[in-house]
C-alpha cells in the first residue's frame, strides 16, 4: 500500500496550461453570446405577446376595430426589426 498524499494535484507544461485557458477563454465567450442571444429572444416575446393577448381578448366579437392600423403596424415592425438587429 502507498501511503504518500499526492495534495491533488498534477504538473502540466506551457502548452498544456495555454489549452485550458484557450478552452476556458472560449467557453466564457460563448456563454456571454449565449446570454445576448436570449435577451435578444426575451425582447421579441415580451414585444409579440401583448398583440397575441389582445388578439384573443374578445373572442365572442367578429370584428376589430383597428384604428391607424398601418401606422401602427409599421411602428410594431420597426420595433421587430430594431430588436432583430440589436
Amino acid at each position: 500500500m502507498n501511503d504518500e498524499f499526492d495534495f491533488g494535484f498534477t504538473l502540466v507544461d506551457e502548452s498544456e496550461l495555454e489549452a485550458v485557458q484557450a478552452a476556458s477563454s472560449k467557453a466564457f465567450e460563448a456563454s456571454a453570446d449565449v446570454q445576448a442571444l436570449q435577451d435578444k429572444i426575451d425582447k421579441l416575446y415580451n414585444a409579440v405577446q401583448p398583440l397575441l393577448t389582445n388578439l384573443k381578448a374578445n373572442p365572442e366579437k367578429e370584428y376589430i376595430l383597428w384604428k391607424d392600423r398601418v401606422a401602427k403596424v409599421d411602428a410594431f415592425s420597426d420595433h421587430l426589426y430594431n430588436i432583430y438587429k440589436s
